[in-house]
């Protein structure tokens, strides 16, 4: 992912809400949202360059999503893949805490990433970008794009007070939720952050939702999670140029 919003033991039935776009040159192949035949119990999409998943959860009602950090000066020849950090845990008996505490001193091996882990007692956030460290995360509403955790973007604090909106309103129709994903609002040059990729593009990245024609938003992802790990998981699937490709939902804690 490379915008995430959580609400974490906030909300009076679900204990996890999450809504979070993946941006993504649109030519690297990807598998849309499914159950995994090869590990029972994932729900999640797929990147078929590198493997992994950018977000997914399991019917024991764990979550996992992982955003890059961007900062082209950082190069980490033959690191792993990200993805494999959040699909490693779903297909793992972990706990979030025991995941993100043995997953600390290898961190620095990857290229920079940010990692949150939830399951029925924790959220746990974990990156290694400027160094490796490790943050429980209080209940309460969280944000991160490709800075640090609730860094000030201007689309990373839109889409965290949206989520946090919704949630006061007490309302089920997330359609706002799919709304604030689907927001192309650019910052305002004064407002742009500067993570060495040039203005120009600067400008294109600061929209919650990308439309271009190689690189842009692929996926938008909402999931909820209530106290007793039961809930769904939902994607909208998105081509060149924006253009709509599907959408999947699938329920959680149906299941093994």
């Amino acid at each position: 992912m490379c915008l995430v919003a959580l609400a974490w033991n906030v909300h009076p039935r679900w204990r996890l809400l999450l809504a979070g776009n993946r941006d993504e040159f649109h030519g690297r192949p990807t598998a849309a949202l499914a159950a995994w035949a090869e590990a029972p119990g994932i729900l999640a999409g797929r990147d078929l360059q590198s493997g992994g998943t950018w977000a997914g959860v399991d019917q024991r009602g764990r979550m996992a999503v992982v955003t890059n950090v961007r900062d082209p000066a950082i190069q980490v020849p033959g690191a792993p893949s990200r993805g494999q950090l959040a699909a490693g845990f779903l297909g793992s008996p972990d706990g979030a805490d025991h995941r993100t505490a043995g997953l600390l001193a290898a961190a620095e091996g990857f290229a920079p990433f940010n990692l949150v882990l939830a399951d029925a007692v924790a959220c746990e956030y974990l990156s290694n970008y400027p160094t490796p460290r490790r943050i429980p995360l209080a209940p309460g509403l969280h944000a991160v794009s490709n800075g640090d955790l609730d860094e000030p973007w201007p689309k990373t604090m839109a889409l965290k007070e949206r989520l946090a909106a919704w949630v006061a309103s007490a309302e089920d129709d997330v359609t706002p939720l799919w709304q604030a994903l689907s927001d192309e609002t650019r910052a305002p040059d004064t407002r742009l952050p500067d993570t060495g990729v040039g203005r120009d593009l600067e400008r294109m990245l600061s929209s919650a939702f990308i439309r271009d024609a190689r690189y842009g938003t692929r996926a938008s992802t909402l999931i909820a999670i209530d106290h007793g790990g039961h809930g769904w998981i939902s994607e909208r699937r998105f081509g060149p140029e924006g253009v709509f490709e599907g959408e999947t939902t699938l329920r959680i804690g149906t299941g093994a």
